[in-house]
């Protein structure tokens, strides 16, 4: 049974097929709008969402499909009374996908193990594959390439979009760069970045870790950083993250640290005065409409992808 449960899981060729099947999707919906006809998603939400959820149901219906909302608030697994193992193998009884945005990834190791249908990992607090996909078409969209370009990463890198950043570019041929506070909770996972500096090395790519802000910014073709108060950060810790977080600030003077003609990347929600200014989210470099638009074409790929295969 083939899931997307990590980018980890696939090569650069696969990766590949799955964008330019993104592509073709996004050229040509009207392709595509029965592909999935009497076929159903299931969606098992843990953390709340906009992007996720309402590009997951849309793309399923506009192929034809439909989707289902499952709140792990109201149900019984939310609650303890059902094991993962035991909704795995119901859901495979009635539905066709599961995609499920969780906070433990091992409970999405779980469902994917037990499930008989295949399983999107819609997020875990360890990755996000679905938007490092995204991003990657992306990037080439307005990049005409991926491999040989430098993204850098500013913020805290001890967190899921991140992690899939460091799997995803090694394997693409991208450098990449993580400019973090020299403090481990907001240092990538040491394993993470030993695997992508695995996976980089035959192909000449570079994955550096710095805890300077403007040596992660030089030169960079992309900048990108991501939400300082994640959903699983209590309000409490706002004003201790903002002090060690600050130097990491993607700004207009940081910015001109990068390449002339580099872009500016987040994955939403953004705080602007937090790990951006608003003069460079809402400015010509940011992209971050056209990645929040392309989740919904690369999931499109992915679903597809997974009930061809299954």
């Amino acid at each position: 049974m083939s899931h997307f449960i990590t980018l980890k899981d696939y090569s650069k060729a696969q990766i590949k097929a799955f964008l330019e099947l993104a592509v073709e999707i996004k050229k040509d919906p009207k392709n595509y709008k029965d592909v999935m006809h009497r076929k159903m998603l299931v969606m098992i939400f843990e953390k709340p969402s906009l992007r996720t959820r309402v590009s997951f149901e849309t793309g399923m219906c506009q192929m034809g499909g439909d989707a289902i909302f499952y709140d792990m608030a109201t149900s019984p697994l939310g609650a303890g009374k059902e094991t993962i193992e035991d909704t795995a193998k119901v859901l495979s009884r009635y539905a066709d996908l599961i995609m499920a945005r969780l906070f433990e990834h091992d409970k999405m190791v779980q469902l994917a193990r037990h499930a008989d249908i295949p399983v999107i990992n819609g997020l875990t607090d360890f990755n996000h594959p679905c938007q490092i996909l995204s991003d990657l078409l992306t990037i080439q969209e307005h990049k005409g390439t991926i491999a040989g370009l430098t993204l850098a990463y500013l913020g805290d890198a001890r967190n899921n979009v991140t992690h899939s950043l460091l799997y995803g570019c090694s394997q693409m041929g991208m450098n990449i760069r993580v400019g973090c506070p020299q403090i481990e909770e907001f240092c990538p996972f040491s394993d993470v970045v030993r695997d992508a500096v695995e996976t980089a090395r035959p192909g000449g790519t570079l994955v550096n870790v710095t805890h300077d802000p403007i040596e992660a910014a030089t030169g960079a073709d992309i900048i990108y950083t991501d939400s300082w108060m994640s959903y699983h950060v209590p309000p409490e810790e706002k004003d201790e993250r903002l002090n060690v977080l600050m130097p990491y600030q993607v700004n207009a003077n940081l910015m001109q640290h990068a390449a002339a003609d580099a872009i500016f990347m987040n994955c939403l929600p953004a705080m602007r005065g937090f790990e951006q200014t608003a003069d460079v989210v809402d400015g010509p470099q940011s992209i971050v409409f056209d990645q929040a638009e392309n989740r919904l074409h690369a999931q499109k790929a992915i679903m597809v992808h997974l009930t061809e295969q299954s």
